[in-house]
């Protein structure tokens, strides 16, 4: 179900004034569109648009979470909200403190939950209390995973600064840390009370991140979505320029995909969940070989999604011209979609999908298209059919 709320640019701009980063003009400003994650007694609303981060103590308020709380975020997101974001929850009454880790996807990791673990018990958080992710799909992965497991689960508040966290990983109650052998191996699924989607922080993401956040959006037009993949290739100048008005739109309509998915397979128990691993088992595998250092979630994505628009074209008889326009818009919103992979490389590839939680005795599966906007999951693809469209994307 998706909602409108009334904004007013001109007292959002004063709003920023208590301390959060100016975004702009008031002419950047959009609408305010909400969407419900509708999960019985777990239901959950998601708001997207400019000026939310001055307003969490009032919506944390009217949850009526305990007054003491955690913010986690990493040393990139930090120093630019975490301080402004501590004194509007103390305004709204809360006790709030401060946990911070590095950025980047080493920090998913059990050596540091086990830290931040000794913090959360450092800061005598209680049942009541509550944890606030404050950053990307990292921190989000990370804080959810502390608010699953501390004290058996507490509490917790989405508040993404990247794209890719948006759209994607701050909703659905996925979260998790890596292992070695590979990514989200360790995890639960705990739902947030709240996500907060504030555009302004789109003014601090580099470009880099907020390139790879596209990938992610390409997908939901591939799994669900034709219109959506069309209004990408016709409006991706407007998504560059980060244009509010459209932002708003493209992030709400993700949110509302997902929000239907995981309200309709919360657990995966029927399948339509694992439509949203579109290009995630060569993605992931990718940024396992790499050490979780090379590329970023959003770019490994894209090349995974090429591959599998090429492997559907190959066992589907997917069009051979829709898997290009998934190339090109892909590469038109500045992502990779190649990769040239040493042979040890290609063999630690396939070592690291067979890891995947998507495997099943031993065989790779993935989710493959019939068309755009239509997808399907558990498909078996034999190792020579991976090969040979690795080939295809550079050896």
């Amino acid at each position: 179900m998706t909602g409108w709320l009334p904004a007013n640019g001109w007292q959002r701009t004063l709003e920023f004034g208590e301390g959060f980063p100016c975004p702009g003009t008031p002419d950047s400003v959009a609408a305010i569109r909400s969407v419900q994650v509708s999960l019985g007694d777990r239901s959950y609303s998601i708001h997207v648009g400019n000026g939310l981060l001055s307003k969490i103590g009032d919506y944390c308020r009217r949850l009526k979470l305990g007054e003491r709380c955690v913010i986690v975020t990493d040393s990139n997101v930090g120093p630019k909200y975490a301080d402004p974001l501590v004194r509007t929850l103390k305004m709204a009454g809360f006790v709030p403190n401060v946990v911070t880790v590095s950025a980047g996807e080493s920090s998913k990791s059990l050596k540091f939950v086990g830290e931040c673990f000794d913090q959360l018990a450092m800061k005598r958080l209680e049942r009541r209390s509550f944890i606030i992710a404050l950053g990307g799909g990292v921190v989000g992965d990370l804080a959810g995973f502390l608010a699953a497991t501390y004290l058996r689960g507490i509490a917790y508040v989405q508040v993404p600064t990247t794209l890719l966290a948006q759209v994607d990983s701050s909703v659905g109650g996925k979260v998790g840390v890596n292992l070695k052998a590979g990514k989200n191996l360790v995890g639960a699924f705990h739902q947030p009370r709240l996500v907060l989607c504030d555009l302004d922080t789109m003014a601090t993401l580099p470009e880099r991140e907020f390139k790879a956040g596209l990938a992610e959006i390409v997908k939901y037009g591939v799994i669900k979505d034709a219109e959506l993949f069309k209004r990408l290739e016709r409006e991706l100048d407007k998504i560059l320029k980060r244009d509010a008005n459209t932002l708003t739109g493209i992030i709400s309509r993700c949110c509302t995909i997902k929000a239907e998915v995981v309200g309709a397979d919360e657990f995966e128990t029927t399948g339509l969940r694992a439509t949203l691993n579109w290009g995630h088992t060569l993605g992931h595998g990718l940024e396992a070989i790499s050490g979780y250092n090379e590329y970023l979630h959003g770019e490994a994505i894209s090349i995974g999604q090429v591959a599998a628009a090429r492997l559907s074209t190959r066992m589907l008889g997917f069009p051979e011209k829709e898997a290009d326009r998934i190339r090109d818009l892909l590469q038109r919103c500045g992502l990779p979609v190649s990769v040239k992979l040493a042979p040890k490389k290609r063999e630690a590839l396939f070592d690291a999908m067979r890891l995947d939680k998507k495997v099943a005795q031993g065989e790779l599966k993935f989710v493959l298209a019939n068309a755009i906007g239509d997808v399907v999951t558990g498909q078996r693809v034999p190792d020579a059919d991976i090969t040979a469209i690795l080939n295809t994307l550079g050896g």
